[in-house]
């Protein structure tokens, strides 16, 4: 099928997968380096840091396909459930369902009479899809993928964990805590700058809100173990 010369790209089509790999390369970088900065901190010795930031990277990718996969899974069950109900009530109350997609589309501004005609003319084509995105707001854009989510999550973490992992692998002892740090903090801000585009937000305003939620986060992490390494 010929796509419209003007058809418009919408970046809402990308919100499945844009959600799920900012979330999963945002809690790679965050999440990983916090726990380097944490037993760091806390006076671990290089091998121990080492180990910890490997296991966070391989647990902390499991965990956030496990994760994912469980959460869109249930809304799309939900999303499925609602599907399975309007097909039944198309099959046993069909002029109740158009009547009802046309009070939606009443409700949107339109005439009674041309409300009926969309109606009518919309559920001739394909019933289920109208009522599916207009009556339950599920669309091919927005319904829920648990598999891809899963995926995507896992692979950004992956991908988001490895970078202060690196860090950790190349960087002097001496030199460990503020590396990651300014290197956990500009991840952090080049993935906010790429969020930002891919998304069609203001750049600078997503580029700080990340930033600053993970400068944050660093700061508690490392705190809380230089706390616990001088007590124990």
């Amino acid at each position: 099928m010929t796509r419209p010369r003007n058809a418009e790209r919408h970046l809402i089509a990308r919100v499945g997968w844009l959600r799920a790999a900012v979330l999963g390369a945002n809690d790679g970088i965050l999440s990983t380096s916090s726990l380097i900065l944490g037993v760091a901190s806390a006076g671990g010795t290089r091998a121990s840091t080492l180990v910890a930031a490997a296991a966070a990277l391989v647990a902390g990718a499991m965990s956030m396909a496990a994760g994912e996969y469980v959460s869109v899974s249930s809304q799309h069950d939900t999303e499925q459930a609602d599907l399975a109900r309007e097909r039944r009530e198309l099959k046993t109350d069909i002029v109740g369902e158009q009547e009802e997609l046309a009070q939606i589309y009443r409700a949107r501004g339109l005439d009674a009479a041309t409300a009926q005609i969309v109606a009518r003319e919309l559920m001739a084509k394909d019933a289920l899809d109208a009522h599916a995105r207009d009556e339950l707001g599920i669309t091919p854009a927005t319904i829920a993928r648990p598999i891809q989510a899963a995926f995507t999550s896992a692979a950004t973490f992956s991908f988001g964990a490895s970078l202060p992992v690196l860090i950790a692998v190349l960087s002097p002892t001496a030199m460990l805590i503020a590396a990651e740090t300014i290197g956990a903090l500009l991840f952090l801000a080049v993935l906010g700058a790429i969020g930002g585009t891919a998304g069609g937000a203001n750049v600078w305003r997503a580029t700080a809100r990340v930033t600053f939620w993970g400068a944050a986060a660093l700061a508690v992490t490392a705190g809380i173990g230089r706390l616990v390494g001088t007590v124990v």
